[in-house]
Order: C-alpha cells, then structure tokens, then sequence
C-alpha cells in the first residue's frame, strides 16, 4: 500500500508544481522595495532586472516608491526613448502602485520626477506571448532593446485548453512509469 501512495503521490506533485510556475505572479520592480530610483550606474539599471525576469500575460508589476516625491508613468515607446512626460497613458502616484499585465509585448515606464527619466529611472518590461509562456525556461527573455514593431496577439483559448490536456497527460503517462 505504501508503494502505491508513493506512485500516486510522486505524479501528483510534479503535476502541482508544473501548475505553480503557471500561475500569475507579482513582480516587486527591480526585486527590491527601494529600486524605483534613479540608478547610481548603467549596471543598476532596471532594464538588466527586466532582461532577466520571465513576464507572462496575467502577471503584475508591483512599485514602491514615495508618492509624494515621484511617480510611475507608462507611455508610448516614442515618450520611453525621449523622456516625454506630457503624455503618459497610464500615471501612476499612489507609491505602491500595481499594474496587471494583459498583452504580451512591450510595456514601457519612466519617472514622473522631473529630470529622473534622462537620468535613467525607467524600464522596459516585456511580456512573452501565451503560446511561449508554457515552455518556460526554454530560452531567455527577450532584451527590450531587440523589441521592435507590435506587439505580439495573444492566442486563442484553444491553445491553452490543449497545453492543459498535454499537462494532464503527462501527469498521468508519468503515474503509469512510476
């Protein structure tokens, strides 16, 4: 009998922890409470935090910061590369702001301080296509700076219910091996 709890137990658990890496997650920016500054280098940069994080659709960023002193604004790639702080499409001052991401692509945020974002407080934060984000760890996140054009369409619910019947039977081919 203690054989047959280990074969049921051992699927199961791997099947649990595959569903874990699945599920939507918040990220702190940079990892750290403190990061939404102005970096103290071109290696503190948040953008080296963002190249090495994995953003699937459904997932939130999440700031800390001092909303009396600054703010998070998300803007159109054009204000990211020039700064421009007139036009955000999303401003943010509560100073711990929480941005759920819904598209995969590019989202891009700069400081709402002036002088902050020509100093280098911003970052770009690419959110990988549904279909890619069931093999994770299969490749590295894509560099901000490679990511031109549209972003990506998400794809249909089809795909999900067919990744989750391979994840189903998977579970249980690896019940029957054990």
């Amino acid at each position: 009998m203690a054989s047959f709890s280990r074969s049921l137990c051992s699927p199961l658990v791997l099947f649990i922890i595959f569903l874990s890496f699945s599920e939507a997650r918040d990220h702190l920016i940079g990892g750290k409470s403190d990061a939404w500054k102005v970096p103290s280098s071109e290696s503190d940069s948040l953008n080296h935090w963002a190249e090495k994080t994995r953003f699937q659709v459904g997932d939130s960023l999440v700031w800390k910061f001092d909303g009396s002193k600054d703010s998070v604004l998300q803007v159109a790639k054009r204000d990211y590369v020039t700064c421009n702080t007139s036009s955000p499409l999303e401003t943010y001052t509560d100073g711990n702001t929480k941005v759920k991401l819904e598209r995969s692509g590019p989202y891009y945020f700069i400081s709402g301080a002036e002088g902050h974002c020509e100093k280098g407080q911003k970052v770009i934060v690419v959110v990988m296509s549904e279909k890619h984000s069931r093999f994770i760890g299969v490749s590295p996140a894509p560099s901000p700076a490679e990511v031109e054009g549209p972003a990506v369409a998400p794809t249909s619910n089809a795909a999900n219910l067919k990744g989750s019947f391979l994840v189903a039977m998977g579970a249980f081919v690896g019940f029957l091996l054990i």
